[in-house]
C-alpha cells in the first residue's frame, strides 16, 4: 500500500513498475543490468476518490498522458530498488499536492495615498518631459 494521507492509501497492485535499461553513461553495468525504473499510474482506473482524479486529471503536467496515466521515469541511482522508491515517493507527492486546498485570491484595491502618489509622480515626469521640448523664438 502506498499512503497519501491517513484516510487514503493506493493498493500496489494498481501501480505497474517496469525495469528498463538506464540511459547515459555508466560503463559496463548500463549494457547489462535494467537498473531505470517506469511507473505507470491510470488516474481514471484507481481507486482514488473522485476529486482527486478530477483535479489530477485538471493538472498540467507532462508526466500525465492525455489518455490519464501518469508515467514517472526513475533513474537518479544506480540500483532498482531505489530507483523503484524513487518513483513510488514521486507519485505520492504528485498525488499529495492535489489533496492541499489553495486559498481563493481576494482582489485588492490600491489605497487612496497610493493612487494620489501616483499621479503626482505622473505629473511630474510629464512637467520634466514638456520641458525638453524645443523652445520657440517670438
Amino acid at each position: 500500500m502506498l499512503r497519501i494521507s491517513n484516510s487514503i492509501a493506493i493498493p500496489l497492485t494498481e501501480i505497474e513498475i517496469q525495469a528498463v535499461r538506464s540511459q547515459g553513461s555508466g560503463g559496463q553495468n548500463v549494457n547489462k543490468v535494467s537498473t531505470a525504473v517506469h511507473l505507470r499510474f491510470d488516474i481514471k482506473a484507481s481507486s482514488l476518490p473522485e476529486i482527486y482524479k478530477e483535479r489530477l486529471l485538471n493538472l498540467k503536467d507532462s508526466r500525465i498522458s492525455s489518455e490519464g496515466v501518469i508515467i514517472i521515469k526513475a533513474q537518479r541511482y544506480r540500483s532498482q530498488s531505489k530507483n523503484k522508491e524513487d518513483a513510488l515517493s514521486r507519485l505520492q507527492e504528485m498525488i499529495k499536492s492535489v489533496t492541499v486546498q489553495r486559498k481563493q485570491r481576494k482582489p485588492t484595491a490600491p489605497t487612496k495615498a497610493s493612487e494620489a502618489k501616483r499621479l503626482e509622480s505622473k505629473a511630474i515626469q510629464s512637467r520634466r518631459k514638456s520641458l525638453r521640448g524645443k523652445i520657440e523664438e517670438e
